[in-house]
């Protein structure tokens, strides 16, 4: 073994040679360039061996300290490799491998480099070994015909012609079906059997089952088959050439697309298999799988929708198990992926140990799943606390509760108590107090586990009392139920009103007249206590607000006062005066806005100001421009025309570029340009043929003309329909839709899709700008549901993009009355946020409602909102500011029905 170990020595160290060819020099060239050059040579590469062993302890030394670092590895074995030296060589390539899957070049090289090394034939098992572990990674067709053309080279041996085939056949399962690179390992595969002098038979055997698949190219090897067979290709070959031609004709468009897309062709991967699991051939979803994943490793959504197919679709226990571990190992900071990991394992009955393992938070590496998903590296605590309540929930399912005392059932009492420690939220603790008490009959233990939840600060949470009084109610007794009710009245400070609600309604079910006594005397000196301290608050948040309106009309007035210091100081003419005071009344204007309405009313007032300046403009215009505005008025039709605002004042020939652009939605009759004595003004009325065509163009609103967004709105005259509004957007609180501010100007759509795309499904993301089209900073972001919306708020809020510190919460935006107009005089309170108007702490940033749904009110009807959509009802607690009454108050027994109706 030790001459063995030399030789291999030997030979890399002539490899890394090899690689350094130019630095050496035979003796002839030594004595023609002399003793100096030479002696120059051996110095600088002295110093070049001395720098790479420097640049390799360092890097050794920085995978000391940080083992996933992936191109700290790729560097120190490209160094290595360099150096020929053998063993820090391969110690290094089967470290990496074992942290990281490793791509079809990193593989080759290995490979390649031990093929050269071990060419004794004591040594070719190992060469195998290594290309099975590399054929686990990614499908690799290279890799399978490097694999078999390394078996043909021990055919001398015994069984290797056999296990030579068996590697190709192994090939045409895995790769065969490889739309643009299967045909090589089929051509390979005939080769092979053509050189040994094989049966013709098996040649044909090749030939037909070949061309029964789709491949690229496949006219090609069915014109080779009929000029190779002397008998000719039969019909029923034909036949299944034709099938097979018909399909790769259909699959075609989508490999064209894929060869002219840049990498990593995810969205045209999506498409194609879309396109395959459509068709419902499982053998050609797995491939085309298989080379999205080749290419797009580091996508989460990627393996996470192959294995979902798999679980459900093929159910193959070693396909289904492989495809799980490789997903972990591209993607170790999903916690998804970890999870349905653990259910595929016990799903397929996987041993308790594979599964388990010791949960030790500081070793690594494991075979042990739950325990490598320890030490994956989530990037929020939440994380480690769903894959905690996933291996419960697996633990939970071994118990065997019949018995009252089992080695499972002390191994889930084990975890459940060494994960309290990280789980702020008490989320594992709630569940093992239900199990204590539903599958142990063991309240006494419920109890004490709840006792020690309320005492990590979850007291004061209404919600935390009712799940509390809930348990008591179905398994414990009516004497606990109503110390736990007394409890959370004196404690509760979030929403106390309900808790009290709660106790009267079940001292009237389950008390006596002592007991109901006792609760209306506890429950009134309660919220009297809760509603002093209301008024204290609101009195001070009172007087915030008037200190804020001083501060205001100071710097109005100040600002007035500036502005009349320099129109003394300067002379304008009372046109530049005119325009130079409605661009000062939009920015005032626009600065009181609300975030989402700054933009959208902005359009709304460019409509008005483009109406008065169309009538200005025909007093003012030459008579050429007043005779194209003025002619045929009575074929003019607002419903068969749309308003066009923001539109650039440079623009040339406005009614030919607009023309050109809208006869896309449907047949122009006319345009008619606003213009004033200076010319164009940025506004402008499009007639179609007929109404149908109005929706068309609406749907160009906010397209990009000359750098700057225009504004498409209905013409619509508002002394006929004074409560038009062109504001189409919600401007009430909704739930499903987030706002986040902070954002980099740089920011664009894609950037924000991929950070909110693993908070939920997302409909929609508006970047909101001002008039000339620059980012302000802010965006909107609209997922399915509430739940997905409010899970992105407490995931992204203070999230760091670009070294932009991210503001994210629930869009709610101020409120403004329907008499709201640009008024600088409106006093500041009236603008400012719900929030500092209700209550000290103001609505929650993620809107949640903390209530048991039975406990919700109902509040009055709402106002349809502006975009035609009613929002729906929601309970009085989340929609409250404060805890000011939006509704009727209820009476008990209307109470009392409402919670007792199932």
């Amino acid at each position: 073994m030790a001459a063995t170990g030399n030789v291999e020595e030997t030979q890399l160290q002539e490899m890394g040679e090899e690689a350094g060819m130019e630095r050496e020099m035979d003796s002839d060239e030594e004595d023609c360039m002399g003793v100096e050059n030479s002696d120059d040579e051996e110095d600088d590469s002295s110093e070049d061996d001395k720098e790479n062993e420097a640049e390799i302890q360092r890097l050794e030394e920085q995978l000391s300290i940080n083992a996933f670092d992936y191109n700290c590895h790729v560097d120190l074995i490209k160094l290595l490799r360099q150096e020929g030296e053998l063993p820090p060589l391969r110690k290094a390539r089967q470290k990496m491998s074992e942290l990281f899957p490793l791509t079809e070049e990193i593989w080759l090289d290995w490979l390649k480099d031990e093929i050269r090394l071990t060419e004794e034939e004591p040594n070719r098992q190992k060469v195998y070994e290594l290309f099975e572990t590399a054929l686990k990674d990614y499908i690799c067709p290279e890799i399978w015909l490097e694999y078999a053309q390394y078996s043909i080279g021990g055919m001398g041996l015994p069984g290797g012609m056999e296990k030579a085939r068996s590697i190709f056949e192994r090939a045409l399962t895995a790769v065969g079906l490889h739309m643009t690179k299967g045909a090589t390992v089929w051509e390979a595969y005939r080769e092979f059997e053509n050189v040994i002098l094989a049966t013709l038979e098996r040649i044909h055997t090749l030939f037909r089952r070949q061309l029964a698949i789709p491949l690229m190219d496949m006219e090609g090897t069915y014109a080779e088959y009929e000029e190779w067979s002397d008998q000719g290709v039969s019909d029923t070959v034909s036949q299944k050439y034709k099938r097979a031609l018909q399909q790769m004709e259909k699959s075609k468009p989508y490999e064209e697309t894929l060869m002219a897309a840049e990498p990593p062709k995810l969205a045209e991967y999506q498409t194609y298999i879309d396109y395959e699991q459509k068709e419902g051939d499982p053998a050609r979803i797995q491939i085309i799988f298989e080379r999205a994943l080749a290419e797009n490793c580091l996508v989460p959504d990627m393996w996470a929708k192959y294995t979902k197919y798999l679980d459900r679709q093929l159910k193959i226990k070693d396909l289904v198990l492989s495809s799980h571990d490789r997903a972990v190992r591209n993607c170790p900071w999903t916690m998804g992926l970890w999870k349905n990991y653990l259910l595929a394992l016990e799903r397929h009955g996987a041993d308790h140990q594979t599964i388990s393992g010791k949960p030790s938070l500081f070793f690594f590496p494991s075979t042990d799943v739950f325990e490598k998903a320890l030490n994956a590296g989530f990037i929020q605590a939440t994380d480690y606390v769903n894959i905690w309540e996933a291996y419960l929930d697996y633990l939970r399912r071994r118990v065997d509760f019949s018995k009252e005392s089992s080695r499972e059932l002390e191994e889930l009492r084990w975890i459940c108590r060494f994960s309290e420690s990280g789980d702020p939220s008490c989320t594992i603790m709630q569940v093992w107090a239900k199990i204590e008490a539903l599958h142990c009959k063991n309240i006494q233990k419920a109890r004490e586990l709840w006792d020690s939840i309320m005492t990590k600060g979850n007291a004061k949470f209404a919600n935390m009392w009712l799940e509390y009084y809930n348990l008591e109610r179905s398994y414990g007794d009516a004497l606990h139920c109503r110390k736990a009710l007394h409890r959370a009245v004196q404690c509760t400070s979030d929403y106390p009103e309900h808790v009290c609600e709660v106790l009267l309604t079940f001292e009237r079910v389950e008390g006596s007249l002592e007991d109901w006594d006792a609760a209306v005397q506890k429950t009134e000196t309660r919220l009297n206590r809760v509603n002093e301290q209301r008024a204290k608050v609101a009195e001070k948040e009172a007087h915030l607000v008037r200190q804020e309106e001083e501060k205001t009309e100071q710097r109005q007035r100040a600002k007035a006062d500036q502005k009349n210091q320099k129109k003394g100081q300067k002379g304008s003419r009372p046109g530049e005066k005119r325009k130079a005071e409605d661009e000062d009344n939009e920015d005032e204007w626009g600065e009181e806005l609300g975030k989402e309405r700054h933009w959208e009313l902005g359009k709304e007032r460019h409509r008005e100001l483009g109406k008065e300046r169309h009538r200005r403009g025909q007093q003012m215009a030459p008579a050429t421009v007043r005779k194209t505005q003025e002619e045929n008025p009575e074929q003019r039709k607002d419903d068969c025309s749309v308003f066009i605002s923001n539109l650039a004042f440079s623009m040339e020939d406005p009614e030919k570029r607009l023309k050109e652009l809208f006869e896309s939605c449907g047949p122009v009759q006319s345009v008619r340009p606003v213009y004033a004595a200076k010319g164009f003004r940025g506004y402008c009325y499009v007639q179609f043929e007929g109404k149908t065509f109005v929706p068309e163009a609406l749907k160009m609103d906010r397209r990009e003309v000359d750098g700057r967004p225009m504004f498409v709105s209905p013409c619509v005259d508002k002394n006929k329909n004074p409560d038009f509004k062109v504001f189409k957007y919600n401007t009430n609180l909704e739930k499903h839709k987030i706002f986040i501010s902070g954002l980099p100007f740089s920011c664009t759509k894609e950037q924000l899709e991929e950070l909110c795309k693993d908070q939920g499904t997302i409909k929609d993301i508006r970047l909101v700008t001002n008039r000339s089209g620059k980012p302000k900073g802010l965006a909107y972001v609209e997922f399915v549901d509430e739940a997905q919306a409010s899970q992105a708020v407490l995931k992204l809020d203070g999230t760091v993009l670009q070294e932009h510190t991210l503001s994210v919460a629930i869009s709610n935006p101020p409120r403004r009355n329907a008499a709201d107009k640009p008024d600088f005089s409106r006093p500041m309170g009236a603008m400012m946020p719900r929030a500092m108007v209700y209550g000290s702490r103001g609505k929650g940033r993620t809107q949640l409602s903390l209530i048991p749904r039975s406990l919700h009110r109902q509040t009055g009807s709402e106002s349809k909102a502006e975009n035609g959509t009613a929002p729906k009802p929601t309970g009085g607690a989340s929609e409250d500011a404060g805890f000011e009454a939006q509704a009727k108050p209820m009476s008990n027994s209307d109470f009392a029905k409402m919670l007792l109706r199932k």
